[in-house]
């Protein structure tokens, strides 16, 4: 079963609303303070944050601000549907999970911090938090959205529900938004496709599919931008990363160092399930350029 179909039907996905903090502290600096003690992984994912991010509860869709004073998850805990938390960094320390109001789609905060995507509206930080939601109009408003990310220079990259999960991009153009487009089939392969994470320079982009020679229902792809401005062929992120479980929504922090992704195990009960969010140090985005 699809990855989308499971999390629809378990988790009623949303996230997250006003509520932000003010950016006059200076961000952490050292893996402590980023990590709340945890030391940072190796070339091997390790579950995140344990005890306070990842729990015995079902926790997905890792989300840092690019000021890494803000990370966003969502959890679902027994008997309950999913709720959307945020974690902030202030006065030299973080605050335990909070708990925000829901909105569809799902979190990605641009590259410049000040505008937060839930999908196809947004949402722009003042010193009070967050405006209400706004839309990004059209054509945006005829896809059903899921996960919008944009590169630094404002391109978008989306996925939507639909019954193959099919991939765009749109550019800006001579100053104006151009109408989104199919990417490829490298990308909008195999039985369903979505959570695409565009690098903000672009070199890259980061998904999710079910195709065949995959590990599990879900695998996390990569390719990357070519010196024509094409994009390559479609690499499986390998098997440390990918596993018989469903593997998705992956993203890299502001500054490079560590991929961050969500890992689901469904059982027949809430006991026999599991999710998580893993981390692992990006250097195996460059190791699979290099091979």
């Amino acid at each position: 079963m699809k990855i989308t179909i499971y999390l629809l039907s378990l988790f009623a996905i949303g996230m997250v609303t006003n509520g932000c903090n003010s950016q006059k502290e200076e961000k952490p600096e050292s893996p402590e303070e980023l990590f709340l003690g945890q030391n940072p992984p190796g070339l091997s994912p390790q579950v995140f944050i344990p005890g306070i991010i990842s729990t015995d509860d079902l926790e997905l869709e890792p989300a840092f601000a690019p000021n890494m004073k803000e990370f966003y998850f969502l959890r679902q805990s027994k008997g309950e549907r999913s709720k959307n938390f945020v974690i902030h960094y202030e006065s030299g320390v973080w605050s335990k999970p909070v708990e925000r109001s829901t909105s569809e789609g799902e979190v990605f905060i641009a590259t410049d911090n000040t505008t937060i995507h839930l999908g196809n509206k947004y949402r722009e930080r003042t010193d009070d938090g967050w405006t209400d939601e706004r839309s990004l109009g059209a054509p945006f408003g005829e896809f059903p959205i899921m996960r919008l990310t944009a590169s630094s220079s404002g391109t978008y990259f989306f996925d939507e529900r639909d019954s193959i999960g099919t991939i765009r991009y749109s550019r800006i153009v001579n100053g104006k938004r151009e109408a989104p487009k199919v990417l490829g089939k490298q990308v909008n392969s195999g039985t369903y496709t979505s959570h695409p994470f565009i690098a903000p320079d672009e070199t890259y982009l980061i998904w999710n599919s079910d195709r065949e020679d995959g590990y599990g229902a879900s695998d996390l792809y990569i390719c990357f931008r070519q010196k024509d401005g094409s994009w390559g062929s479609a690499i499986n992120m390998g098997d440390k990363i990918n596993t018989d479980s469903d593997d998705f929504y992956g993203s890299v922090i502001s500054d490079g160092r560590y991929f961050y992704f969500s890992r689901v195990k469904l059982g027949k009960s809430f006991e026999e399930s599991h999710a998580n969010i893993f981390w692992v140090d990006a250097q195996i985005i460059m190791n699979l350029k290099n091979e």
